[in-house]
């Protein structure tokens, strides 16, 4: 048995060293890093600032304002439609927020460190704002069902929209257990750039994380429209999660002391097979095994990361396939946790190679770019209302929807859902399944790209 498993542990190696002969180039990191940071201000919402720099974009959704009359502008319109999932959107910031902590050098080179400062900070603001008091939270904006009647711009809302909270009464450990893991996290990016915000946002996080953890419950139990599109199936792993940030940025022995047992207690030890918002265990894992260096939490890190890069399975060309329904976001994800094991020193070379071989496929190497406006044929017509829009003021509707056209403006750095398990993708902009955008799609994939440019900007070929 031992030597059967070295010689399918060889043969993979070999595999994606093949792979990587015949695919793999030197992609430029640093212009991926401008254009996925282009598609974050695409997604805004709110009043947005003078050096806007998405001319097909103004100011939106002025009016979104909470029960109570509160402000709640600002934030991101999650897909391509104007609705604002504060769960999706704190998962991303997390994921963006661990990028800049492990490859701010990779932002640095590429002249993007300010502009991914005030990405975070777009989002973290309007958490800020939905966080109306200590035991209630705002986690969405807008409805998909009202939405959905509706195909054009976000500037063309003009009118109040509903808004979900949760609160004692109506708990979300999950929501206000991410939105913890997001304030921490990008708390921990700017302790050294703004200590004022960076404190102002760690007391909002334990502020959310008491929250969530003395009052337990999904938060689509108290938010029920956004069951359909971002169920949340435990609480377990946010709780974790939160806790463990809580503890990479304060240092307080407490949280790390919660986090540990939480691991415990909720049975995270065992091997899960994907990554993302819904699923954070394995992202618990590799950040318990960087901030304890425990064998456990390595090996339960190392477990993942051996699984998907030599069982899990893939396309005929050598992408990752866990789900169909984001297809490149699941590999991404997995693509960026398994470099930070690698930081580790945990096979390193297997796993980054692994890493560049995913992000590479997304960027060209497969025989097209999932990534909108980059390299010669990339998708054209990503399902994304306002980017199928012409300009104002020309009217916008479902006629737009169903044109057989390019979209007329150009939605720079989006990552789209991806192909299927037979690396079939077709772009259409009807087709959700192949062609949606989403914040959290390219969340992970612009972190793992960081973490491929840091490796440039170290000397490390993975070429050879």
């Amino acid at each position: 048995m031992m030597f059967q498993m070295g010689a399918v542990w060889i043969v993979s190696i070999i595999l994606i060293q093949g792979c990587c002969m015949v695919f793999c180039a030197e992609h430029d990191y640093g212009k991926i890093l401008h254009l996925s940071l282009l598609f974050y201000e695409a997604q805004r919402s709110g009043k947005l600032p003078p050096d806007n720099r998405i001319p097909w974009r103004g100011d939106s959704a002025l009016l979104d304002t909470g029960l109570k009359g509160e402000d709640l502008t600002g934030g991101y319109y999650d897909a391509g439609d104007s609705v604002k999932f504060g769960f999706t959107m704190a998962s991303a910031t997390t994921l963006l927020a661990w990028g800049c902590i492990s490859y701010k050098d990779a932002y640095v080179d590429a002249g993007e460190w300010n502009r991914v400062l005030e990405a975070l900070r777009w989002a973290t603001d309007y958490f800020i704002k939905c966080h109306i008091s200590p035991n209630e939270l705002y986690g969405q904006v807008g409805e998909f069902s009202t939405n959905s009647e509706h195909w054009g711009r976000p500037e063309d809302i003009n009118s109040t929209r509903p808004a979900y909270k949760i609160d004692i009464e109506h708990p979300g450990s999950d929501l206000a257990g991410e939105t913890a893991a997001a304030l921490a996290a990008t708390a921990l990016v700017f302790k050294s750039e703004d200590k004022d915000y960076s404190e102002l946002l760690l007391s909002h996080a334990e502020q959310l994380y008491d929250f969530a953890n003395k009052h337990r419950g999904l938060y689509n139990d108290a938010i029920k429209g956004a069951t359909e599109f971002y169920e949340s199936t435990d609480y377990g792993d946010e709780l974790t999660w939160a806790a463990a940030w809580l503890f990479k940025v304060s240092s307080k022995r407490y949280y790390l002391d919660e986090a540990e047992h939480y691991y415990m207690q909720f049975r995270l030890k065992e091997r899960p097979n994907e990554f993302f918002y819904n699923k954070k265990v394995a992202g618990v894992q590799v950040l318990l095994a960087q901030l304890t260096k425990r064998q456990d939490y390595v090996e339960a890190g190392k477990a993942f990361c051996n699984f998907t890069v030599l069982n899990q399975q893939k396309t005929p060309k050598g992408l990752v396939y866990i789900d169909k329904i984001g297809t490149l976001c699941h590999a991404a994800n997995v693509a960026f946790l398994c470099l930070q094991l690698a930081d580790e020193g945990v096979n390193a070379d297997l796993y980054q190679r692994f890493a560049k071989q995913q992000i590479d496929y997304m960027l060209g190497s497969s025989g097209r770019s999932y990534v909108v406006g980059y390299g010669e044929k990339y998708p054209t017509r990503p399902h994304h209302a306002a980017s199928s829009c012409h300009m104002m003021p020309e009217p916008c509707t479902w006629t737009e929807f169903g044109l057989d056209r390019p979209n007329p403006q150009i939605l720079y750095g989006a990552l789209v859902s991806g192909p299927d398990e037979n690396d079939f993708y077709q772009d259409k902009r009807e087709d959700y399944v192949y062609n949606e955008v989403t914040l959290d799609y390219n969340a992970g994939f612009q972190s793992a790209v960081a973490g491929l440019r840091h490796l440039q900007l170290k000397g490390i070929s993975l070429l050879r």
